[in-house]
């Protein structure tokens, strides 16, 4: 399936687990690493590692509903989709 909008999930190197949006999940991860100077500030401090999550989605609206779904799950319930 080719897909224009990705929801992607990234584990940082303490652990934690950070869920976006994106047409590109690749160059995302490289901005949040600091190229570009465009990454979340929920990296600061604390660096991205791996993709570890990535689920193509037809367009941005619904990747922004799958985006706000997982980001309110608990921790092991992310943890069963990366699985």
């Amino acid at each position: 399936m080719s897909s224009a909008w990705w929801v992607y999930m990234v584990r940082s190197r303490s652990g934690k687990l950070y869920t976006g949006i994106s047409t590109d999940p690749e160059r995302r991860f490289r901005e949040h690493g600091g190229e570009g100077g465009r990454g979340a500030r929920f990296f600061r401090g604390d660096p991205p590692q791996a993709i570890v999550y990535r689920e193509p989605v037809a367009n941005r609206s619904i990747a922004s509903q799958r985006e706000a779904a997982i980001k309110k799950m608990r921790r092991p319930e992310k943890e069963s989709l990366i699985e």
